[in-house]
Parts: C-alpha cells; sequence; structure tokens
C-alpha cells in the first residue's frame, strides 16, 4: 500500500512563503503525475498544480500561477509545492496525490493515490 505523507503547512501572515513536501513511502511504484489539491471551508477540492514524474511537464491553476512551483526529486521519491505570495483565499487544506493516468490531471477523480492533508492559513 503506498502512503504519501505530506508536511510542512501552518500559519503565514499574507505575502510570506511556505514550502509543502509530500514524501511516498513505495519508490518504485508506478505514477505518471504527482499534484497538489487543496479544499477551503465549505468548497470542493479544487487542483492547484501537477508534474510530470517521469519528466518536467507541470501545469497549474490559474489561481496561483507565478505565486507556486511543483518541482520533484525523484531520488528523495518527495513532490514540493513552494508557495510564495499567500493570500488569504489560498487558506485551505492541501492534500498531495498521484496518478497513473495520462489525461484528466486537472480533476481529482484521476488521482489513484492520497495523502491525509496539510493545513495552509494565512492571515490577512
Amino acid at each position: 500500500q503506498v502512503q504519501l505523507v505530506e508536511s510542512g503547512g501552518g500559519l503565514v501572515q499574507a505575502g510570506g512563503s511556505l514550502r509543502l513536501s509530500c514524501a511516498a513511502s513505495a519508490p518504485t511504484f508506478s505514477r505518471t503525475f504527482m499534484g497538489w489539491f487543496r479544499r477551503a471551508p465549505g468548497k470542493e477540492r479544487e487542483f492547484v498544480a501537477t508534474i510530470r514524474w517521469g519528466g518536467y511537464t507541470t501545469y497549474y491553476a490559474d489561481s496561483v500561477k507565478g505565486r507556486f512551483t511543483i518541482s520533484r526529486d525523484s531520488a528523495k521519491n518527495t513532490v514540493y509545492l513552494q508557495m510564495n505570495s499567500l493570500k488569504p483565499e489560498d487558506t485551505a487544506v492541501y492534500y498531495c496525490a498521484a496518478t497513473k493516468a495520462y489525461n484528466n490531471v486537472y480533476s481529482p477523480t484521476s488521482y489513484d493515490y492520497w495523502g491525509q492533508g496539510t493545513q495552509v492559513t494565512v492571515s490577512s
């Protein structure tokens, strides 16, 4: 059973930065993309960013483009989300996920594995 473990959440003031990490427990498990989603209170889970595991292709939600950067370290079996210029509307639980799909990688329904989530709170 593959486990994804997130870390790095916390409380930060608007304009600040945080870096989230997600470590996969099984180095050789098959995946095409690893990504980040978030769920704000009272809202649906939404796509944030994803990265091609075997390459460097990245996709971002419009709301985070230019502020967030997704990256990976294959040797550490870890994906990161660097979040800069944080806004109060970025407050949410952030989830790491992995998929074996090649298409529709913006949709949470395409992802097979999920972490437990880490809280990010941005104060104004």
